[in-house]
């Protein structure tokens, strides 16, 4: 699939799919149409064109200079795969290479964006051990080629020799199917607060005549409804979750595909979520905290990267923790509960915070209109804090971080007794010791 190459520089190297162009410029031209459509909205003038062949203009004009910068990029683009490491090569004026040692990788996704897919084509994504400029992405390989791009780099990175290489076995832990998933979006209280404030806008609108007055409000609350269906909906489409030797592989979309893996050592913490209505069914979501997936939210959101189970039985949910956490426990723990008097910085929800620990993980749980219950492993704790404001130190409370990789995970116990949450500090920093020797 790849010359084979085990000096540096003997390889002239493989060029990506031709097509790759064409993914580029429908990009583009999605791009300057979404442009147009804000100017529209914002009451832009459009020029001497009608709004209509404003739009087509954008759209031929987009599509023409994105395929023309495409087929640049690609002619330009190579990818060699050696004994030692991966090297994508690419720029036209000013030249980058960039070399991906074996070692080094994390994790190997897969990303089939809309256009893309219909294409047949697919984005590969290696992250690396590193900061922000951790990932790397080869656009755009046919889907069977990044497949087995995907299996070569992932053995490679395991200490397999070529000839060692073989397909990963893997099973499918469960199937969350569409019907489910649509369910639990209309059964959550911010899609049914963001419903009803946009049919009350619009009704608003129509009953006292001041459609242009409140159309800012529709638009910015519809804009919410949109942006909760797409995460929670389309994003999370035909859910599947499987397992293999290497980790969790989480394939989920609608329009765009994505086929991502979640190495089991790269687990920072998980986040058990149950919104109010979904405790009446004794529903759960689950989120994780994944070492290096946090720099790239802004490119696909943060929930597109940390929901390791969208909806799920407790039973399911409970198994998939202890699968990711051996050993850890969630009930029977002895319980350090924020006392009477923190109820001035949550009135009724201080009932519902308390922090525990076993021999595995420290355990935070706050909420009373969503329930959050945070989990981290002992030996994934960054750092330990205890927060006192001026307020809290007049109510002789205080309150404890156990920091982890910015994501879904908030381990904090706030507004505990002030001695309770020193002990908790210098306890959780002696597990955190005792876990990593």
């Amino acid at each position: 699939m790849a010359p084979g190459s085990d000096r540096p520089g003997e390889a002239v190297g493989l060029r990506t799919h031709p097509l790759t162009a064409v993914v580029q410029g429908a990009l583009w031209a999605v791009a300057a149409s979404v442009g147009l459509l804000g100017s529209l909205f914002t009451g832009d003038a459009f020029g001497d064109l009608s709004p209509l062949l404003s739009l087509v203009a954008a759209l031929v004009g987009g599509l023409l200079l994105g395929m023309g910068a495409g087929y640049v990029g690609w002619l330009f683009t190579r990818y060699v795969i050696d004994g030692t490491e991966l090297r994508i090569t690419s720029g036209v004026i000013t030249k980058s290479s960039r070399r991906i040692p074996y070692e080094r990788i994390q994790s190997v996704d897969i990303a089939e964006p809309f256009v893309a897919r219909l294409l047949g084509l697919a984005e590969l994504r290696i992250e690396m051990a590193g900061g922000k400029d951790s990932r790397t992405s080869l656009r755009f390989l046919s889907l069977e080629d990044t497949r087995e791009l995907r299996r070569v780099l992932l053995s490679r990175a395991h200490g397999d020799s070529p000839v060692e290489e073989v397909a990963e076995h893997r099973s499918v832990i469960t199937i969350v199917g569409p019907d489910r998933v649509i369910i639990g979006t209309l059964l959550s209280l911010d899609f049914v607060l963001a419903t009803a404030v946009t049919v009350g806008l619009v009704v608003a609108a129509i009953w006292f005549e001041q459609v242009v007055v409140l159309l800012g409000g529709v638009v910015a609350v519809g804009t919410w409804v949109v942006q909760i269906v797409g995460k929670r909906i389309l994003q999370q489409w035909d859910f599947t979750l499987s397992r293999g030797e290497r980790g969790l592989r989480i394939e989920r979309g609608l329009f765009s595909r994505t086929s991502q893996t979640i190495p089991y050592a790269r687990v920072q913490g998980i986040a058990v979520k149950e919104p109010f209505v979904w405790r009446r069914f004794g529903w759960q979501r689950l989120e994780v905290d994944v070492a290096g997936y946090a720099a790239h939210s802004s490119e696909e959101g943060p929930a597109s990267s940390s929901t390791l189970l969208p909806i799920a039985d407790r039973a399911l949910a409970e198994a998939i923790v202890r699968e990711l956490i051996p050993g850890v426990m969630l009930d029977d723990l002895p319980r350090t509960c924020a006392p009477s008097r923190s109820w001035p910085f949550a009135p009724v929800g201080w009932r519902y915070r308390w922090i525990a620990a076993d021999d595995i993980a420290f355990v935070a749980r706050e909420g009373w209109i969503e329930r959050s219950t945070s989990i981290v492993p002992h030996r994934k704790t960054q750092s330990v804090e205890v927060r006192q404001g001026p307020l809290q130190r007049r109510r002789g409370v205080a309150t404890i971080e156990v920091h982890t990789p910015q994501g879904p995970v908030d381990a904090d116990g706030r507004h505990l007794d002030e001695r309770d949450a020193r002990a908790a500090l210098v306890a959780q920093l002696a597990r955190a010791r005792a876990a990593r020797s």
